[in-house]
């Protein structure tokens, strides 16, 4: 593997205590990275993002427990790098 790999995001996955994938998303040098999932123990997906160097950025969705668009949120930051919160629900 040539240096250059390392700075490559990789995939990373989370668990439910019970075995099931709670969280599907890469990590790139210990910061979450590019578009994330997270799901019930149902499987049905509960939530769903980008992050940027470990920052929420975009258009952040929640499901409802049938799996359907419930809530939008536009994460962006200020200059200050404070968060800012802007959501939608259907």
């Amino acid at each position: 593997m040539a240096p250059f790999d390392t700075l490559k995001p990789q995939p990373f996955t989370q668990y439910h205590k019970d075995g099931s994938v709670w969280a599907v998303g890469q990590s790139q040098d210990g910061s979450a990275t590019g578009y994330w999932e997270w799901f019930r123990r149902d499987g049905t997906k509960s939530r769903s993002g980008h992050f940027e160097n470990g920052h929420q950025v975009g258009e952040w969705i929640t499901y409802d427990k049938a799996g359907k668009k419930y809530k939008v949120t536009l994460m962006t930051t200020k200059v200050t790098g404070e968060k800012i919160a802007l959501t939608q629900f259907s």
